[in-house]
């Protein structure tokens, strides 16, 4: 492929390849030229190029290669010279003039065609007055080509068209005269090419939207006859285009000609021409539609539908706005023409096409204001059509207009949510009386719709919920005696209940209970008068059906009723329903199946919704109705009372096959015959004449087949009115009536109503899904061979279209069946059963229904999976390989292939792989068949499906079928776009294939990978959109496996275009295709976001200024797809990932404006300038971007996720460098957008929409948690918040609104304590600000349940009421720990303030508080009983909570406790226990009633203050031990801090006696609790434990202390030194501590078998618990008597030096670490301790300390196992024995010896630094005041210093810390003189001067030295010049013994003197005191 690419064509390597791939050369070639010519200069070369260029177009390229090179022509020639322009242009005239006629030359004559195309779009109107010649030439071949031909020609036309613009005004009639003729060509390819030709034509012919109007729009209806949906997309774009342009025409045109324009009215009666009639035309004379005629063809009927969308969209928006009460009234007209509705199909049919119009304009081109006045003109429409309805008798002709307002309207104020308040609230339009007096109407689809509108108003508006089932709940009640009101208030309350899953705050318990007694009343009067009996029935098991979706919670205490009620409406035995069948009348029998079938259905819906309830028990009682209606004999009823009972008997039929699927198959076994044989008659059609077919096929067949079925087109923005053309029975005709349950089920995915099937329809489905759960379980073999026989028979004894009718439900329950086989791992059965399955399905692979063809290969293919035999598998492919050897009909072909792709992707790789050689030649070998493209596409997607199957082991096939693919991309026609697809497929199979290969350098994979390459880049080129979206995902593959080889430049520029037409609403592509361009570029910005944003932005756009991103945001606006709206999230997800911190300033404005947005254009409904349009505005209109289509505000769900963004922002910038929190720091940081922060989250705080105003206050909360501490350096003292607390307080005051709903309301408060709680605002004033807001709040949680009506349900009341108490609970928190966390820039004074402020604030509102805490905290402590004791828990429920919402109820308590266990112990703590002794009898809050108390025993009995004490302690500790005994993982760290906090203030609260009787027991209890810290919060959690250990142990030896006059004598352990488990509180600590220290170093435990290395100690805070763990057990024996600390101390010596042991490690900086320094300290406590002097035990003190030096001495040992083991801190630990401890504990010489040794090994040690701190260590013991101890060490260790001292002149010191080790043992040496006796001074002088005057240098010496060796030089010279005053005698006596020194010492002080005079001077004078050490420990031990 290299050798391609050059400018001009490689000749010599062309010739050199084989002929099969020098297509792919030649192509290769061409994209490389494509590339390079417009940046080089082509001149010299451009004759050589033209040359090559025109001689390859009689080489008879490929579509790809001919659009390429006439793309390359036309490129040369306008860039370089144009002199042989016109020569190649008449070459190419004559190719086309040509009377060559065969299919070899063919392709020549479409090159020609394709570079005329592309000169004249290129070049225009440079080539002169040639075009007339060329365009009649055009014409000419036109007529007389194929349908390829035809094809090319009309796009070239195109092409000429547009580059000539205008000035081929005088060909335009004869180029429309001779294509509007092809409008209706039988070429599906040319009528798309005819209407994209006549769509660049309209742009300049002013006579097709004049003069041709009517007859251009009657071609497009004739042209959507019979087209698929390539045509109805593009005729329909035309037909748009050309209406608009009639109705708006451009500037342009209207400047040339005196144009007439068309009205409005005349355009939309021309275009419900098409919509009513079709293509038969219309009456000129008044637009009266023709009578009579058949029903308007579906294609045209949705192709027109389309062409309105296009038709308002290239309007616009604006005109749409000043418009809407126009097109509204013509659109609800069109359905409700009788010709739109002739029958109830058809009439479902116009109601979809009707929705969607409104849809697709109405929510995606007006913004929130303008959506709002057109709700209020339908409302309008409404009003009028229900006025009409009062004055006639007939309701068709408004019922359908009704359902298609209603529906309209309930999507509108859905999509608006909460910012359709406005829309509500008004009188004027009065929204919810205009749809509840439809509720009435007499049309039960009118009343199903009001009903579903009110749902959508419930949903949008949550408080609307409560009220309007009150008021329906009324009406029915007050209008009882009304068939249409039992109705249709009945569906509303069934409709609102099923909602109330989508309002996360629910209902009031007691609607439950309201409905249930409607519900029972309706079924207890149903009897009472006939004329009501159907519909009180029917309303009454509605309503329980809608009641189960409410979920177990609610039902659980009305399932017995249900359970009655449901026994009741069936016989209770065979003899009752036998009697039964002699009785009633024809209306009996229809009241009672529809009772039955009511019942069947709220069993269903209870079964669905409620399946924790599902007991044995409540099964068994279930199956007693159940089974009754399964031996119910209904068809003996329809023949005694008629057929018109048919549709009841269905609707029992479908009610039991639905319930009987959900329930466990083994509880009905014992009818599976009898209900079998049931099953197979309702889809064999036994006893049904209609040729009914199910809808489950196409979900049972693969996804992938789609491609095969046309089920793609369900993936389309189109979906919703595509549906109707699919060929089954009823497709698209869903409709609520069809199944009035379905209006409280939930709404399948993508709908945006649930749209049940015609009850036919329904049946079967249901029958067929219900055979698929039975035959699995049917186990007995000769009844699955008996219904498979049967069903073949069936379909032989069927005949025509019957049979395909039989045959597609018998395939769809087979497929059912085997999918349930594989489901549950069971098997087909013996062989007498495959054989007659394998004949079933195998009669249909020849079948010529390729849907029958699909399922047959699916069910071959599951077959495979579920007999799994090799020898089976091997059967089945031979016979499709023998059929596919032999057949050449392509039904045949067709089919086997197919099998044999699914028999792969059943049994895999592995089961096939002796197959794969040869279905992989076949495949090839039929993808080759160029006669039929059908055989291609199918077996090119069963190659797809083995290439997928196989895995690696098709590597070996990979090239042939790379090879092949590519050949057939070359030359396939692109109007073949299945087979394009198909490759699409391949291509992509094939590189998930190859895989990680492709990242190779050798020569085959760099082939694999440049074909590749080359394939997606053909497709990325073609015209249909679902080829583009399959190059797009082959080239996201590729990047995944070789991301250096996918070309982003030319990648993202393409994907970018696809979201910009989709996000500004130019042309929207294929929804495909916007999912696989996003879904690509998600993938690219996870690694390389910065660069697809750079070639993003290089497009040249105007849209695209604000970025790739801005892009994403404007589609999120208008995509409605959940796939597409979330792979758009994740890929703004990790821009801002990846590039929000870089480029702060960028994305804040982004969000900025999306939040900040207003409607750029919207229209004035008071300006009646603006009702009249101004020519001028209307002439420039259309076209103009910024007029046409004005910017819509950012709707509410972008807003939302731009907040969202924002907090993500924050929390970017605070993981990425805290200095985007200072202000002084002087870069793009945060701090410096504070106020557009705080702005951003003001606006979201206060917007309509309820989520908005979530996410920012949670941006609000996250802003002040951020910056509080953040100062202002303009003002000290200050922070920067305090300017905006103005702003905070309005975006906080919404929140607590009476209407404001309760999560709100919670969010707010939490907001409020952190604000108050953050230390930003500290005057007192400024604080009862937000302060206020809470005290409301307050006086709402006291006010109790009956101070106003309840909107939500009681867990909601309970989510708020805790919400407010855990904020004053964190606020009263804070009061307390204000001076702790106050900002380092505050003084202790402000911090006092502040806290005073905040005391002040709460102290008047603690007497309620504590009450309402304390209720909370025994709420809390019954709700987190385990289950067995949930009969303790209080019948009418807690304070906060009642019985029936006790589940979500915990959920928020969990939330809130924490806090409030907090605050209750600061108030308990600071009030001694006993505040409000007297008011704890008041009752506190009470969920239930107004009187009841939160004692759940009754009132409570007077409790004496001792009583009252213990119970509060009891309560808090049970509690908090419960929790820290069993944490959840799901529990914040807050709340464990919270928790211990709690714990931590306690103590110092109750009497001793209480707290003494608990100490001993937490100690105890969290020493089995504890678990190993997960991480640095975790780890603070256990510093805090220890902490409070402390607290615990550490008062109660001052308590003790205190009462006795002896220290010695008390004490745990007393005379005996016995300490009790479980009753020691010294024994429960040192649990405690051994648990910790084994956990955090297991060497300890010498039981342990394994060790683990000391690893844990890269945390500061590790570190600092095992220091707190040492420090508290070295105080435990002070809490013990003598005896007593005997017995622990042992075990605490042991521990501590053991720790010593594990953690003296060195360091890099040879700092000590904290443990090490805790077990220094605590050995010094120890034998500092009293102890020693105590007469009782100093022989075993003595004796265990001895035994501990031991330890320390053989821990210091030098061990290679040990290589890192610090030295210094082991010799400090000795030294702390020698200093500390009495002559008689360390006089032992064992003992003395081995401390020599130590330092001896220190003073010896390589490392200068060991050496230094054994110089400062030796210098201590030296010093020490007891010269029995200090004189063996000194005769000793003093010669070796010595020794070493003089060693420093051989090899002088090289670095700082070698000098300071001779420095530190030069002043031992010096002390050692000072301590000396005179008469010795003379001796040690002799061993001290002579070594300092070897340490000088003389002149020369000195100036080469290093600065250590001039430092001890210096050093020297100095202490000698200091000593020589000191001890004059002595030091002349030695100076003068030894002449030499003398002279050395005289010639430094000269040469230091000769340096600097002031020096010398100033070392002369310095006092002659001892140098402080220049090693200092942390910590003094000494």
């Amino acid at each position: 492929m290299e050798l391609a690419h050059s400018l001009l064509l490689n000749e010599e390597a062309l010739a050199q390849i084989t002929e099969a791939k020098r297509p792919v050369f030649i192509f290769e070639w061409l994209r490389f030229l494509d590339k390079v010519l417009v940046a080089v200069d082509v001149k010299e070369k451009q004759k050589k190029l033209v040359e090559q260029l025109t001689g390859l177009i009689s080489s008879a390229p490929g579509p790809p290669t001919r659009k390429l090179l006439a793309k390359n022509l036309a490129t040369l020639y306008s860039i370089g010279d144009t002199f042989t322009v016109f020569q190649t242009l008449d070459k190419c005239n004559d190719i086309i003039k040509s009377k060559d006629d065969t299919s070899a030359y063919l392709p020549t004559k479409l090159s020609a065609v394709a570079c005329v195309g592309a000169f004249y779009e290129r070049m225009g109107r440079m080539l002169g007055s040639s075009f007339p010649d060329t365009i009649n030439n055009m014409l000419k071949a036109l007529k007389s080509a194929e349908s390829q031909g035809r094809s090319e020609i009309l796009l070239s036309l195109q092409k000429v068209l547009n580059g000539l613009g205008g000035a081929a005004a005088s060909c335009h009639r004869d180029i429309y005269k001779n294509a509007r003729s092809l409008l209706t060509d039988r070429s599906m390819a040319v009528r798309c090419a005819v209407a994209k030709c006549l769509l660049e034509l309209q742009n300049e012919a002013v006579f097709m939207w004049t003069t041709e109007l009517e007859n251009v729009a009657t071609l497009c209806f004739k042209a959507l006859e019979g087209s698929n949906y390539g045509v109805r997309v593009a005729v329909s774009k035309l037909l748009g285009t050309v209406m608009a342009t009639a109705l708006i025409p451009k500037q342009a045109a209207v400047m040339r000609q005196n144009v007439k324009r068309a009205t409005l009215e005349e355009v939309l009666e021309l275009m419900a021409t098409g919509f009513l009639r079709g293509g038969s035309g219309f009456l000129k004379s008044g637009g009266e539609m023709l009578k009579g005629g058949g029903s308007v063809s579906r294609e045209v009927r949705v192709g027109v539908t389309q062409a309105y969308v296009v038709f308002v969209t290239t309007l616009g928006g604006q005109w749409l706005e000043r418009n809407f009460a126009t097109f509204l009234s013509h659109v609800l007209d069109l359905v409700g023409h009788p010709r739109a509705t002739q029958t109830h199909v058809e009439a479902v049919y116009s109601r979809r096409c009707v929705s969607f119009m409104l849809r697709s304009t109405l929510g995606g081109l007006l913004g929130e204001k303008a959506q709002m006045a057109a709700g209020k003109d339908i409302c309008l429409a409404l009003s009028k059509q229900m006025r009409a309805v009062a004055g006639t008798a007939d309701v068709s002709a408004t019922q359908h207009v009704m359902v298609c307002a209603l529906k309209e309207l309930g999507s509108l104020v859905q999509s608006l949510s909460a910012t359709a308040s406005p829309l509500i609230q008004e009188p004027s339009i009065g929204l919810l009386e205009t749809v509840s007096s439809v509720l009435l109407h007499p049309s039960m689809a009118a009343r199903l719709a009001a009903a579903w509108c009110l749902r959508c108003v419930a949903v949008a508006l949550p408080y609307q919920l409560t009220p309007l089932l009150e008021r329906c709940a009324e009406r029915i009640n007050n209008l009882k005696s009304s068939p249409e009101a039992v109705s249709g208030y009945s569906f509303a309350m069934a409709a609102l209940l099923g909602g109330v899953h989508q309002c996360p705050l629910g209902v009031p318990q007691s609607k439950g209970k309201l409905v249930v007694s409607i519900a029972e009343d309706l079924l207890r009067t149903a009897a009472q008068n006939s004329r009501l009996s159907l519909q009180r029935t029917q309303a009454g098991w509605l309503l329980l059906g809608a009641l189960m979706t409410l979920g177990p919670s609610l039902v659980r205490y009305h399932l017995p009723k249900m359970l009655l009620l449901w026994r009741n409406v069936f016989p209770r035995s065979q003899k009752e329903m036998e009697a039964e069948k002699a009785r009633g009348d024809s209306f009996t029998w229809q009241v009672t199946l529809e009772g039955r079938a009511g019942a069947l259905c709220a069993m269903r819906s209870f079964v669905a919704h409620c399946p924790e309830l599902l007991t044995e028990d409540v099964i068994r009682r279930l199956m007693t109705p159940i089974e009754c209606a399964m031996t119910m004999i209904v068809p003996s009823i329809i023949k005694v009372h008629g057929s018109h009972l048919k549709a009841s008997a269905a609707m029992v039929r479908l009610r039991l096959y639905d319930i009987l699927a959900l329930l466990p198959p083994k509880t009905y076994e014992g009818s599976f015959n009898a209900l079998l044989r049931e099953l197979v008659t309702e889809f064999t059609l036994t006893d049904n004449s209609a040729n009914t077919t199910t809808s489950l096929l196409r979900s049972l067949c693969h996804y992938d087949d789609s491609v095969l079925m046309g089920s793609w087109l369900q993936e389309t923005d189109h979906k919703s009115i595509e549906d109707q053309l699919q060929p089954n029975s009823a497709s698209g005709s869903g409709a609520l009536e069809h199944d009035p349950s379905s209006i409280y089920l939930r709404v399948p995915v993508g709908e945006a109503m649930p749209g049940p099937l015609p009850l036919g329809v329904s049946v079967i489905d249901a029958s067929v899904a219900l055979f698929g759960v039975v035959f699995p379980h049917v186990l007995i073999n000769p009844v699955r061979l008996q219904m498979l026989d049967h069903f073949a028979e069936c379909i032989k004894q069927a005949k025509g279209v019957r049979q395909q009718a039989v045959q597609l439900n018998i395939f769809t329950a087979v497929l059912s069946a085997l999918k349930g086989l594989a489901e549950n791992k069971s098997t087909l059965g013996p062989e007498e059963v495959r054989k007659s399955a394998l004949a079933l399905v195998m009669g249909a692979l020849d079948n010529p229904n390729p849907i029958l063809r699909c399922a047959a290969g699916e069910a071959l293919g599951r077959m495979a999976q579920v007999v799994g035999e090799a020898t089976f598998i091997a059967r089945m492919a031979q016979y499709s390989f023998d059929k596919l050897k032999s057949a050449r009909d392509v039904v045949s072909r067709t089919g086997h292939s197919l099998a044999l792709g699914c028999l792969h992707r059943y049994v895999g790789g592995i089961g096939s792989g002796q197959h794969l050689k040869t279905s992989v030649s076949i495949l090839l070998a039929l993808a080759q068949d160029g006669t039929s493209h059908e055989v291609q596409t199918w077996a090119l997607h069963s190659l797809a499906l083995i290439v997928d199957s196989s895995g690696p082991m098709y590597r070996g096939y990979v090239e042939p079928t790379l090879s092949l693919v590519l050949t057939l991309l070359l030359t396939v026609p692109p109007s073949h776009t299945e087979v394009h697809q198909c490759l699409g497929r391949c291509l992509g199979a094939l590189i998930t294939t190859v895989g990680p290969e492709l990242q190779g350098n050798g020569a085959t994979i760099s082939t694999i990978r440049s074909s590749c390459l080359v394939g997606c880049a053909i497709m990325q080129d073609h015209s249909d959109s679902l080829v583009q979206a399959a190059a797009i995902s082959c080239l996201q593959q590729l990047h995944m496996f070789a991301p250096r080889h996918v070309n982003l430049s030319s990648l993202v520029p393409c994907l970018c275009t696809v979201c910009l037409s989709a996000s500004v609403h130019l042309c929207s592509s294929h929804l495909l295709l916007r999912r696989a361009s996003v879904a690509c570029l998600r993938q690219l910005v996870q690694r390389e976001a910065a660069e697809v944003c750079e070639y993003a932005m290089s497009l040249d756009s105007t849209h695209i200024k604000t970025g790739l991103e801005g892009v994403l945001f404007g589609m999120l606006d208008r995509e409605t797809d959940r796939k597409l709206c979330h792979d758009i999230h994740d890929t703004l997800g990790h821009m801002l990932s990846s590039l929000a911190v870089d480029k702060l300033s960028h994305w804040l404005k982004l969000c900025k404006d999306v939040l900040a947005a207003t409607t750029v254009t919207s229209y004035d409904e008071d300006s009646e300038k603006q009702d009249e349009i101004d020519d001028d505005i209307m002439f420039t209109a259309l076209g103009e971007d910024n007029n046409s289509k004005p910017s819509v505000a950012p709707r509410w769900v972008t807003r939302v996720f731009a907040a969202d963004c924002l907090c993500r922002i924050i929390l970017l910038c605070e993981n990425a460098d805290r200095t985007h929190f200072d202000l002084a720091a002087a870069r793009d940081l945060l701090v410096l957008h504070l106020s557009d922060l705080i702005r951003m989250a003001f606006m979201a705080a206060t917007d309509n929409s309820n989520q908005l105003r979530m996410a920012g206050l949670q941006a609000l909360e996250d802003i002040i948690k951020k910056f509080a501490s953040v100062p202002e350096p303009e003002f000290p003292g200050h922070v920067i918040l305090e300017q905006y607390q103005a702003n905070v307080g309005a975006a906080l005051r919404p929140a607590f609104s009476p209407d404001t709903p309760s999560d709100i309301t919670a969010k707010a408060c939490q907001v409020c304590s952190t604000w108050i709680g953050s230390g930003v605002v500290s005057d007192l004033n400024d604080l009862r600000r937000v302060h206020n807001l809470l005290v409301s709040s307050l006086d709402k949680v006291q006010a109790g349940k009956g101070s106003c009506s309840q909107l939500y349900s009681e867990s909601a009341t309970t989510m708020e009421k805790l919400s407010v108490l855990k904020a004053w609970a964190e606020v009263t928190t804070h009061t307390h720990t204000h001076t702790r966390c106050a900002p380092p820039s505050l003084s202790l004074a402000e911090c006092a303030y502040r806290n005073q402020s905040l005391i002040l604030l709460v102290q008047p509102e603690l007497p309620s508080l504590s009450r309402l805490w304390l209720a909370v905290l025994r709420d809390y402590a019954l709700l987190t009983l385990p289950a067995e004791f949930s009969s303790q828990l209080p019948p009418d429920g807690g304070a906060f909570y009642t019985p029936e919402t006790i589940d979500t109820a915990r959920l928020h308590y969990r939330a809130s406790w924490a806090p409030v266990l907090h605050a209750v112990a600061l108030w308990l703590s600071s009030t001694g226990f006993r505040a409000g002794e007297g008011d704890e009898e008041a009752p506190a809050v009470s969920m239930q009633a107004p009187g009841a108390t939160i004692y759940p025993q009754g009132n409570p009995v007077a409790q004496s203050t001792e009583e009252l004490v213990k119970d509060r302690m009891h309560l808090m500790l049970g509690v908090s031990i419960e929790f820290l005994c069993f944490p959840r993982p799901e529990e914040p760290i807050e709340h464990v801090m919270s928790c211990l906090q709690a714990l931590f203030t306690l103590p110092s609260g109750p009497p001793r006696s209480t707290a003494g009787c608990w100490r001993a027991h937490r100690v105890r209890r969290f020493s089995f609790t504890l678990t190993p810290p997960r991480s640095t919060a975790g780890s603070k959690i256990w510093v805090c434990v220890y902490l409070l250990c402390i607290l615990i142990v550490l008062p109660a030896g001052e308590e003790d202390g205190g009462e006795k006059e002896s220290t010695f004598t008390l004490g745990e352990g007393g005379e005996t030194g016995e300490l009790l488990p479980g009753k020691s509180l010294v024994f429960a600590a040192m649990e405690l501590l051994v648990f910790v220290l084994v956990r955090h170093l297991p060497q300890l435990n010498t039981r342990s078998v394994s060790c683990l290395p000391f690893f844990r100690y890269t945390c500061f805070t590790n570190c600092r618990l095992v220091a707190h763990t040492v420090s508290i057990l070295a105080e435990l024996p002070s809490l013990c008597s003598p005896q007593g600390s005997m017995t622990i101390l042992p075990t605490v010596l042991f521990l501590i030096t053991g720790v010593l042991k594990e953690t003296a490690v060195k360091t890099s900086d040879n700092s000590v670490p904290l443990p090490v320094s805790a077990a220094l300290q605590g050995i010094k406590t120890i034998i500092t301790s009293p102890l020693a002097r105590s007469e009782k035990t100093r022989t075993q003190w003595t004796v265990l300390v001895r035994s501990s030096l031991a330890s320390v001495i053989e821990y210091s040992q030098p061990d290679d196992s040990r290589p890192n083991m610090d030295e210094v801190s082991m010799l400090t630990a000795i030294t702390l024995f020698l200093l500390s401890g009495s002559s008689e504990v360390i006089g032992v010489t064992v003992l003395q010896q081995g401390c020599m040794d130590r330092y001896r090994n220190a003073l010896n040690s390589p490392d200068p630094w060991v050496q230094a701190r054994c110089y400062q260590l030796l210098l201590s013991v030296f010093q020490h005041p007891s010269r029995a101890l200090s004189t063996p060490y000194i005769h000793a260790l003093a010669p070796l210093m010595v020794e070493k001292l003089k060693g420093a002149e051989r090899s002088r010191p090289g670095t700082a810390m070698e000098l300071q080790a001779v420095q530190e043992g030069i002043r031992v040496l010096e002390n050692l003189v000072g301590m000396g006796e005179e008469q010795n001074r003379v001796q040690l002088l002799a061993l001290l001067v002579p070594t300092l005057v070897s340490y000088l240098l003389d002149d020369n010496a000195f100036s080469s030295a290093s600065p250590a060796s001039k430092g001890l030089h210096e050093f020297a010279l100095h202490n000698l010049m200091r000593i020589g005053p000191l001890y004059p005698a002595a030091f002349k006596t030695v100076i003068g013994a030894a002449p030499e020194l003398k002279i050395r010492l005289e010639s430094a002080i000269r040469a230091n003197q000769a340096s600097s005079k002031a020096k010398a001077a100033a070392l002369l004078a310095q006092p002659a005191v001892q140098a402080a050490p220049t090693i200092k420990l942390k910590t003094s031990f000494f």
